[in-house]
């Protein structure tokens, strides 16, 4: 066996020797499941980076191992030891992107998406309209028509036919939502409102249905000038030191408007800033600074379940199903608050799916980059969505949403299935409209 100079993925050993290699994540790892080799799931991982540590293999040994893992951390839940794998995946991951030297068609796509695009809520504005223009001026039909999607990079022509109708460029979120709270109640605490990056542009009516759903829950609400994106994609790219300073800024925001809450409907954002304490521990000034604002992260639906009495909602009679989302379950321990409120509403017949907890295959930006193996996850989970009979799956992530729609395309259930946000759906059900600008 060649032995080659130790590289530091800059992991603690105690970290990587907490595994015992006993298994237990076996069983509940994706990717596992699709290939079952031990390169292929977070035991199997975790040794390969042990071996680059010790000199025995180099990065470019590991890097398409790790880079296969779906990151859902439904290893964490399971294990006996504690093991913080997803922590360890982004230091090495980290390690890895340092010393990659990718070619220039990658630099420039990591470039314009992670630089350029998402810390810049006014470029992404841009983006909006920009698919604005393609979906209503006619080019769309014509783009489809022409079969030129098909032979288009990273799929396209699938992500492109589960696109949701974007709204006008322009159109924003009110800044200030102060609802006019019932005389027997107490004054509600002040909810700021992440709007998220991808989410406002592609999502925006989710967007208003989540400040609707809390101005009828009785919360002020505020949407913070300052706000940024999340740093979840850098992270999960390796580009740590990104991460970080999109996460200060965020920090900043919330200090700055002195709200108690900081409310978002993203899993995987409020995952990545429930974990800013982790990302920023080792940063004396922001160290203290970062727990506080963990403190007052809440999910959309952990803050509604807070809600002595929620909006009065109309009848809605369907079956539903509900997938969790991997980030908003295994790290945010989201679990029985979505299922409660889908409860609330009159009507519904609600049908647990046997996976709900397993991962659909979408993990950011897996489901382009491993399209083959993110589908073959996600057929295995359509099985299961149609053994319910349901005829809507819920979700609580905008990149499970969509997923959910590639597979009741896949699946030939378009016009019997739908997939919605669990917002939404709430939206949907309420009795009266609520005005929020």
């Amino acid at each position: 066996m060649t032995n080659h100079p130790t590289i530091s993925l800059g992991i603690s050993e105690d970290d990587l020797l907490n595994c015992t290699q006993c298994g237990t994540c076996l069983p509940v790892c994706p990717t596992y499941k699709i290939q079952p080799n031990e390169t292929a799931n977070p035991r199997g991982r975790l040794a390969l980076m042990k071996a680059t540590q010790d000199g025995i293999l180099q990065m470019s040994d590991i890097a398409s191992s790790l880079d296969m893992c779906l990151g859902c951390r439904a290893c964490e839940v399971a294990c006996p030891s504690g093991v913080n794998y997803g922590h360890i995946l982004e230091q090495a991951k980290e390690a890895i992107s340092s010393n990659t030297n990718y070619s220039m068609p990658v630099k420039i796509i990591r470039k314009v998406f992670m630089d350029t695009l998402l810390p810049h809520p006014k470029r992404m504005k841009w983006v909006k309209g920009g698919l604005r223009i393609y979906q209503k001026s006619g080019l769309q039909k014509i783009v489809r028509k022409s079969g030129i999607l098909k032979v288009m990079p990273w799929h396209m022509d699938t992500f492109e036919s589960v696109l949701p109708d974007v709204g006008p460029m322009f159109l924003h979120l009110p800044s200030n939502v102060t609802p006019e709270l019932k005389e027997h109640s107490k004054e509600k605490p002040l909810i700021a409102f992440f709007t998220g990056c991808i989410q406002d542009a592609m999502f925006h009516e989710t967007n208003r249905n989540t400040m609707k759903l809390l101005k009828a829950s009785g919360y002020p609400v505020v949407v913070p000038d300052g706000q940024t994106c999340c740093g979840a994609i850098h992270a999960h790219a390796g580009e740590m030191d990104k991460a970080k300073k999109l996460a200060k800024k965020n920090i900043e925001m919330l200090e700055r408007v002195k709200a108690d809450y900081l409310v978002n409907n993203q899993g995987g954002c409020g995952a990545m800033m429930k974990e800013y304490d982790k990302l920023l521990e080792h940063d004396p000034q922001w160290a203290e600074r970062a727990k506080e604002f963990v403190k007052k992260v809440k999910d959309i639906n952990e803050i509604l379940a807070l809600v002595d009495e929620l909006p009065d909602f109309k009848p809605i009679h369907e079956v539903i199903t509900y997938q969790d989302s991997c980030h908003l379950l295994n790290v945010q321990g989201v679990k029985v608050q979505p299922r409660q409120l889908i409860h609330s509403i009159p009507g519904v017949q609600f049908e647990e799916m046997v996976s709900a907890g397993t991962c659909c295959g979408s993990a950011g930006t897996y489901n382009i980059t491993h399209h083959e193996h993110s589908m073959e996850i996600l057929d295995a989970k359509m099985l299961d969505v149609q053994a319910t009979n349901a005829t809507t799956v819920v979700t609580a992530n905008p990149g499970c949403l969509l997923q959910m729609r590639i597979g009741i395309k896949r699946a030939g259930l378009e016009g019997k299935v739908r997939a919605v946000h669990i917002v939404d759906l709430l939206a949907e059900a309420l009795k009266e409209d609520v005005k929020i600008n």
